[in-house]
């Protein structure tokens, strides 16, 4: 069993497998009359293949415990994934790079702060919704269509937390 103890979320050790969705640091402009702050484009939505549509929805996901032991990890080939807490919950996440196969020496996992999302690239490599300490609720983006966009390959995996 492949054993990970989950690092601190940063935008750049999260960078080969996709963006991480957070407002600090980011760069913004203002719109509404200056009321508001537009933090534009903090992730890129892909949409690959015939008749894709980017889909928001919500999910409502059930409290893992740590350690959490996964069986498999999940790719989304056609498209990106991104899930970003709406009532600044903490989560889990594990990823390995896209491929047809996992290396176990290239799976990480991280924890977010609360306040940060996360974007999947397409076929990136992914463990399910792991949100931490109580029930969450996050707002979803990824793609719709025609064709299989889940593919799951077994991978027997050990998560901890400093």
């Amino acid at each position: 069993m492949l054993e990970l103890t989950a690092q601190p979320l940063t935008r750049e050790a999260f960078a080969p497998f996709g963006d991480v969705i957070d407002t600090r640091g980011a760069d913004f402009f203002p719109i509404n009359a200056g009321r508001t702050k537009r933090y534009h484009d903090l992730a890129k939505v892909e949409t690959l293949g015939e008749e894709a549509r980017a889909l928001i929805s919500i999910f409502v996901s059930q409290p893992v415990e740590v350690p959490l032991t996964l069986d498999f990890l999940e790719r989304h080939p056609q498209g990106s994934q991104a899930f970003v807490p709406l009532h600044e919950e903490r989560f889990l996440v594990v990823v390995a790079p896209p491929g047809d196969k996992i290396d176990p020496s290239e799976v990480r996992a991280f924890v977010t702060d609360g306040r940060q999302g996360v974007n999947y690239r397409a076929g990136t490599w992914h463990a399910i919704q792991s949100v931490l300490e109580r029930q969450g609720e996050f707002l979803v983006v990824d793609r719709g269509g025609a064709g299989n966009n889940c593919d799951e390959h077994p991978l027997a995996v050990r998560v901890t937390l400093d």
